[in-house]
């Protein structure tokens, strides 16, 4: 009876063993983090040649946007003429660039309401299987979005995550709007990055990005709009733009370059597509350092 006992103990330590071998090993529990994309990945030539390729090799986007998110797409289209073809991307990835469908499904994360997007993409994934990132923008609604609003969209997202664990889906913040650190778009914003730091998401913060112009300084304590307007010291007048001084005092083809940029400047979208070539580094595997 004793040999017994000692044997069966022996078993269940060997399975205890096994279990905790097998939990330790799981990619997904290893060094597991979130991703945030903010002006600190705005630093296009610290990313390694190679992971620009596999990003082109691995990746398959859906992205979905008004006229806010076309910064980073129109921006990633001028980057092509300023640095070159590695950074080509269409619809589909012909000829080996990055594949990145853009206007994949209707409106934004407001637009036409607050929920259909995700119904969207549900449709979207169900037609197109082989898409493996999704990523949707908001045009001007976490200004005037509740908590609850944001807790509905947060929630979305993660039963989108739940139901298609294959996909990366990529959380974003709202564009500054000019109500400074007080304001409610700060409020939902900051819900926004403490849920996904805190959830180990991915996300891209738009409104971080173009809190700071591209030498690291900071803006955000000065009311920035989306257009780049500041208040140096808050008479309540933004009499600053950030971008045109420092594109003035830099040289444009060489420093920064012209490109569409919806309601705001040209580097600022510079900057967005810096910050989205980061962003698919990152997915492809990128550790980021």
């Amino acid at each position: 009876m004793m040999r017994i006992c000692k044997a069966f103990y022996i078993l269940l330590v060997i399975l205890s063993f096994t279990a905790c071998s097998k939990e330790g090993n799981d990619p997904a529990q290893q060094g597991s983090e979130a991703i945030i994309i903010d002006h600190s990945s705005v630093k296009l030539a610290s990313i390694p040649s190679e992971w620009i390729s596999a990003a082109r090799q691995e990746l398959h986007i859906a992205f979905s946007h008004t006229s806010h998110g076309s910064q980073l797409t129109d921006g990633m289209s001028g980057l092509v003429s300023f640095k070159g073809d590695s950074y080509s991307w269409n619809d589909g990835g012909t000829g080996g660039v990055l594949d990145l469908r853009d206007y994949a499904m209707p409106g934004d994360l407001g637009n036409p309401d607050r929920t259909s997007w995700a119904q969207s993409t549900r449709d979207y994934l169900d037609s197109n299987p082989g898409i493996n990132v999704v990523a949707w923008a908001w045009c001007g609604e976490v200004s005037t979005a509740s908590e609850n609003d944001i807790n509905t969209y947060l929630d979305l997202m993660s039963a989108l995550e739940a139901d298609y664990p294959d996909v990366k889906f990529v959380y974003m913040t709202g564009h500054l709007d000019g109500t400074g650190l007080t304001g409610n778009l700060h409020l939902r914003n900051e819900q926004i990055r403490e849920y996904c730091r805190a959830n180990k998401k991915i996300l891209y913060d738009f409104a971080d990005i173009e809190s700071y112009n591209p030498d690291g300084t900071y803006f955000g304590d000065k009311k920035p709009d989306d257009g780049c307007n500041y208040d140096s010291d808050n008479n309540g007048t933004k009499e600053g733009n950030w971008a045109l001084e420092w594109q003035g005092s830099h040289t444009e083809g060489t420093d920064w370059y012209t490109c569409s940029a919806a309601h705001t400047q040209p580097v600022n979208a510079n900057m967005k597509a810096y910050a989205a070539w980061w962003l698919w580094a990152r997915l492809a595997g990128w550790s980021g350092k």
